[in-house]
């Protein structure tokens, strides 16, 4: 079953909301799916309703503590998640006396993967240990990068850093795909950004583009993914359409 990140470096592009929208469409779509919170801030853990306390992914990572009796059911049927809580920050530093530490979060997930159709990684905003651990656990990437300019500096440093993880700790790894974000069709350079990533990236660029919305920027706060806020919203139909291409993507790739 696929172990797909959400990595960008660059906080603030829709990182986190990407994949726990994309959780919760791919568990109303009857997809088992467990959503791991690798971000300290834990916004992934709250957006779904569950607090940000211990025992958390900090505990598996660095205590060695069994994933299976921290991770928690959420309000939504199939979906899952492995919390985060404000110890994780701590991880950068401790997880640098441990052995294998890039490999941890890889070997956690590797004992119960079978058990879920999905597994999605919230990552921290940034190329740290963390970043590190989420990009040698996944079997691919997804990038969200937000339509504004200085969005493609940021881009060419994550493939790079992409490249080096493919050459030293994980070869198989591969970039599913490029989610456009916070798109308003209406600015010149929304369309700008998007026509230049699409010119790099070609087929990797999801069709879907996620638009700026006022409801998706509300859900969070509510504790809940935009589908179950507030379902006729252009950002919740815009997660379905974007659901429905990774299944695609995953699904008729490898039944092929």
């Amino acid at each position: 079953m696929p172990i797909i990140g959400f990595v960008n470096q660059k906080g603030g592009v829709g990182k986190t909301t990407t994949a726990v929208n994309l959780a919760a469409c791919l568990a109303a779509a009857h997809r088992r799916v467990l959503l791991v919170d690798a971000d300290p801030q834990g916004n992934a853990t709250s957006a779904v309703g569950l607090p940000k306390e211990s025992p958390s992914v900090y505990d598996v990572l660095v205590n060695s503590a069994a994933a299976e009796g921290v991770i928690r059911p959420t309000f939504i049927e199939n979906l899952s998640v492995l919390p985060s809580d404000p110890n994780l920050y701590g991880a950068e530093i401790e997880l640098l006396e441990i052995d294998r530490r890039e490999h941890r979060l890889r070997e956690i997930l590797a004992t119960f993967r079978t058990n879920y159709d999905y597994i999605l990684i919230d990552a921290p905003p940034s190329l740290g240990i963390l970043t590190l651990n989420v990009l040698a656990a996944s079997d691919s990437i997804i990038i969200p990068v937000q339509c504004e300019y200085y969005a493609l500096e940021g881009l060419s440093l994550l493939i790079d850093t992409v490249d080096r993880v493919r050459a030293s700790i994980n070869p198989p790894l591969e970039i599913l795909g490029i989610v456009m974000t916070m798109f308003d069709g209406r600015l010149n350079i929304a369309q700008a950004v998007m026509k230049e990533v699409r010119s790099h990236f070609g087929k990797k660029v999801f069709r879907t583009p996620i638009a700026r919305s006022v409801r998706l920027a509300e859900a969070p706060s509510h504790g809940k993914p935009i589908i179950f806020y507030d379902f006729r919203s252009t950002g919740a139909q815009n997660y379905i359409a974007l659901a429905e291409e990774v299944i695609h993507a995953v699904e008729k790739t490898s039944s092929r």
